[in-house]
């Protein structure tokens, strides 16, 4: 990451992306084993900034809401690092998620960015196989005609399923 340390989290409305942010702060300074209940959460208007402290770096993480689509790119210019949430249980919702991912991949100002692509809600009973998922996404040819290094993984901001994955992928990015 740059010296700014900027993350962008990404992603349509209720795809879990204050609920992610809720739970990495726990995890953090709990870790897995104290999560305790999910918090409540309303969906994000505007933005929200949260620091994390990864391995004794302050990582600024600006979540945009899902409605603030069409402003997004405003904002690339300033990180070196994207996480973009899919909500993997809705169905109706993917091919505008793609269609997002596809622009947020193809602007300029993150054309060296590391993305991190998280399809959320795992713990759902009726979310689609993460094969069924990429599928639909077109994954291996995303990530073969990307400029970016690009890592996907299955996570549960509820559950907690996935988060240590998710902090070691920020880790990664973050002490270079």
């Amino acid at each position: 990451m740059t010296s700014k340390e900027m993350c962008l989290l990404l992603g349509a409305t209720g795809v879990g992306k204050t609920l992610l942010l809720k739970r990495l702060q726990k995890f953090i300074v709990h870790g897995l084993d104290e999560l305790g209940t999910p918090p409540s959460t309303l969906p994000t208007v505007g933005t929200n900034l949260t620091d994390l402290t990864v391995k004794k770096k302050k990582v600024t993480v600006r979540e945009l809401g899902g409605c603030m689509g069409p402003i997004w790119p405003s904002y690339f210019k300033d990180c070196s690092s994207v996480i973009f949430m899919v909500d993997s249980a809705n169905i109706a919702q993917i091919s505008s998620s793609c269609i997002q991912l596809l622009s947020v991949l193809s602007a300029e100002p993150l054309s060296k960015a590391s993305v991190l692509i998280l399809f959320n809600k795992r713990d759902m009973p009726c979310t689609m196989s993460l094969i069924e998922i990429k599928s639909l996404f077109r994954m291996d040819d995303i990530v073969a005609s990307a400029t970016q290094p690009i890592t996907t993984l299955e996570v549960s901001a509820r559950s907690g399923e996935g988060l240590k994955e998710v902090m070691s992928w920020l880790e990664s990015v973050t002490v270079k």
